[in-house]
């Protein structure tokens, strides 16, 4: 979705003339304090307790409806109509993201033995079932020297399908997990929140458009403070609840190697068919960057209405997160290196 999460790295340049990369390394404000207000969740939990005189949840209701109008605001109709065209790279991508995705996970499912692996396990198909990002998609495939308008067209279009797949997804689980899923009440919830503010905000595109265009920055600064609420939320019941007191420095570095896992197979599996279908340079690099990237803004969002207050949820999100940097880190180097490819490769043609 468009909204301008800023990268973990500042984006990699190659100096002319040069074959090495030059990076700077900057960390982001935003992975800072998404640390920060898990720090405030461990040392205050009470303020987002059930019993809190704090109407935690009411905001982060407004907020995420507000979220949505705003991108419905941004949402192009023209740009996503014109393109449909190269339907063989939207398949793929979305395929990627909603199909090869969950279907790594689902693979290891059967090797789940107790309940907390189950739950851990739970976390990364929920990371797995989410839908892509906009803006560092668009911003790695635009770096990468990628096909653009494809990148746009499908980070787009990721999010409002994510709206109908992910809770299919999460659904064959979840009800069989004791967490009260109601498919009813989930997308009510899904229509009340999200739908409707993306359509009221489509419907008055043609007169808030540009001064949402405008205030960009902002909004995309009104963003980061409900997911940030969220996250906060999140963790304050987990730690509260002690969810996170059998977790280990083990089972963090087993997590870390489990998503770097995660993320190599669907980049490798994505560029395989990509090439078996014989895409051009540019098409490859937008279906590798924009079909193997999550959204913590859609991760945040989905958890508070798939999963409500439910006690683990911190666990849910913790996956996420890691992925969300190491996407980023990944893609950038990656990014940098297919920048600087041979003229030649430029000429090939998609068959």
């Amino acid at each position: 979705m468009n909204f301008s999460l800023m990268v973990l790295l500042q984006v990699p340049y190659w100096a002319k003339g040069k074959n090495r990369l030059n990076m700077k390394l900057k960390i982001d404000g935003f992975v800072l304090s998404i640390i920060a207000v898990i720090g405030i969740a461990y040392l205050f939990p009470q303020w987002g307790a059930r019993e809190s005189s704090i109407p935690i949840d009411t905001m982060s209701a407004i907020g995420i409806s507000l979220i949505f109008f705003f991108y419905g605001l941004k949402l192009s109709p023209q740009k996503l109509k014109a393109g449909l065209k190269n339907w063989k790279l939207h398949l793929l991508v979305q395929g990627s993201t909603f199909f090869i995705f969950p279907l790594i996970v689902l693979a290891f499912y059967p090797f789940m033995q107790n309940e907390e692996q189950e739950t851990l396990w739970l976390a990364f198909f929920f990371l797995a079932a989410l839908p892509s990002t906009v803006s560092s998609s668009v911003v790695m495939v635009s770096m990468a020297k990628g096909n653009i308008p494809a990148a746009i067209f499908n980070a787009s279009i990721s999010g409002i399908i994510g709206i109908a797949i992910t809770p299919l997804w999460m659904g064959f689980f979840v009800q069989g997990s004791g967490t009260d899923f109601d498919f009813s009440e989930i997308y009510s919830k899904l229509i009340l929140q999200i739908i409707l503010p993306v359509v009221l905000g489509i419907l008055l595109q043609r007169f808030l458009g540009e001064l949402a265009q405008r205030f960009n920055r902002r909004l995309s600064l009104f963003d980061k403070s409900v997911i940030l609420l969220i996250i906060y939320k999140s963790f304050a019941g987990s730690f509260e609840e002690n969810i996170f007191g059998s977790v280990s420095l083990l089972d963090l570095l087993i997590l870390f190697v489990a998503v770097l896992v995660l993320f190599y197979l669907a980049f490798f599996l994505t560029g395989f068919v990509a090439k078996k279908l014989k895409f051009n340079t540019e098409d490859q690099i937008t279906a590798q960057f924009c079909g193997t990237k999550k959204s913590l803004v859609h991760g945040t969002v989905f958890s508070k209405i798939l999963f409500g207050n439910m006690a683990s949820i911190g666990i849910i999100l913790l996956p996420l997160m890691i992925f969300h940097a190491t996407q980023i880190l990944i893609l950038s180097v990656i990014a940098g290196i297919r920048a600087n490819r041979p003229e030649e490769q430029e000429s090939i043609v998609q068959g």
